[in-house]
Protein backbone atom coordinates (compact mmCIF):
# COMPACT_ATOMS: atom_id res chain seq x y z
CA UNK A 1 0.00 0.00 0.00
CA UNK A 2 1.41 3.08 -0.87
CA UNK A 3 2.58 5.55 1.69
CA UNK A 4 0.13 7.96 3.00
CA UNK A 5 -3.21 5.68 2.06
CA UNK A 6 -6.31 4.76 3.88
CA UNK A 7 -6.82 1.13 4.33
CA UNK A 8 -10.43 0.54 3.08
CA UNK A 9 -12.67 -2.19 4.70
CA UNK A 10 -13.45 -2.61 0.86
CA UNK A 11 -11.60 -1.62 -2.28
CA UNK A 12 -12.79 1.43 -3.94
CA UNK A 13 -12.47 2.35 -7.56
CA UNK A 14 -10.89 5.60 -8.65
CA UNK A 15 -14.04 7.52 -8.50
CA UNK A 16 -14.67 6.75 -4.55
CA UNK A 17 -17.57 3.83 -5.59
CA UNK A 18 -17.07 0.57 -4.47
CA UNK A 19 -17.19 -1.42 -7.86
CA UNK A 20 -21.01 -2.31 -9.04
CA UNK A 21 -20.43 -6.32 -9.47
CA UNK A 22 -19.58 -6.81 -5.81
CA UNK A 23 -22.19 -6.82 -2.89
CA UNK A 24 -21.63 -6.81 0.98
CA UNK A 25 -23.07 -9.88 2.62
CA UNK A 26 -22.19 -11.59 5.89
CA UNK A 27 -19.66 -14.41 5.63
CA UNK A 28 -22.69 -16.64 7.05
CA UNK A 29 -24.92 -16.07 3.29
CA UNK A 30 -21.30 -17.32 1.27
CA UNK A 31 -21.92 -20.39 -0.90
CA UNK A 32 -19.83 -22.73 -3.14
CA UNK A 33 -18.77 -20.59 -6.45
CA UNK A 34 -18.62 -17.33 -5.26
CA UNK A 35 -15.49 -15.02 -5.39
CA UNK A 36 -15.16 -13.11 -1.99
CA UNK A 37 -12.37 -10.09 -2.03
CA UNK A 38 -10.42 -9.85 1.31
CA UNK A 39 -9.95 -6.36 2.91
CA UNK A 40 -6.37 -6.80 2.08
CA UNK A 41 -7.24 -7.08 -1.52
CA UNK A 42 -6.91 -11.11 -2.18
CA UNK A 43 -9.60 -12.84 -4.10
CA UNK A 44 -10.61 -16.34 -3.50
CA UNK A 45 -13.03 -18.96 -5.25
CA UNK A 46 -14.88 -20.73 -2.70
CA UNK A 47 -14.80 -24.85 -3.49
CA UNK A 48 -15.44 -25.45 0.01
CA UNK A 49 -16.52 -24.14 3.73
CA UNK A 50 -14.75 -25.08 6.62
CA UNK A 51 -16.90 -24.53 9.68
CA UNK A 52 -15.33 -23.97 12.56
CA UNK A 53 -11.91 -23.10 11.81
CA UNK A 54 -9.48 -24.26 14.23
CA UNK A 55 -12.52 -25.63 16.38
CA UNK A 56 -13.79 -22.31 16.59
CA UNK A 57 -17.46 -21.35 16.15
CA UNK A 58 -16.50 -18.19 15.57
CA UNK A 59 -14.32 -18.78 12.30
CA UNK A 60 -14.93 -20.06 9.24
CA UNK A 61 -11.76 -21.14 6.24
CA UNK A 62 -12.80 -20.16 2.46
CA UNK A 63 -10.73 -22.66 0.73
CA UNK A 64 -10.43 -22.03 -2.75
CA UNK A 65 -9.03 -25.95 -4.37
CA UNK A 66 -8.16 -25.37 -7.78
CA UNK A 67 -6.04 -26.72 -10.48
CA UNK A 68 -4.29 -24.10 -10.78
CA UNK A 69 -4.64 -22.75 -6.84
CA UNK A 70 -4.76 -24.00 -3.69
CA UNK A 71 -5.64 -21.14 -0.68
CA UNK A 72 -7.62 -21.11 2.37
CA UNK A 73 -8.67 -17.67 3.91
CA UNK A 74 -9.94 -17.78 7.58
CA UNK A 75 -12.89 -15.43 8.48
CA UNK A 76 -14.52 -14.44 11.77
CA UNK A 77 -18.52 -15.98 11.09
CA UNK A 78 -19.48 -12.32 12.22
CA UNK A 79 -17.84 -10.10 9.47
CA UNK A 80 -19.04 -9.03 6.37
CA UNK A 81 -16.98 -9.69 3.08
CA UNK A 82 -17.24 -8.46 -0.57
CA UNK A 83 -18.72 -11.17 -2.77
CA UNK A 84 -18.97 -11.59 -6.82
CA UNK A 85 -21.65 -14.01 -7.05
CA UNK A 86 -21.77 -15.93 -10.71
CA UNK A 87 -25.94 -15.63 -12.45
Amino acid sequence: MPTGTTPRLFPIGDDGVMDESWTSMAVTEVRTGDRVRAANGQEVLVSRIEPAFLGLDGMVALIEDTATRWFKMPVATAAEVEVQRGS
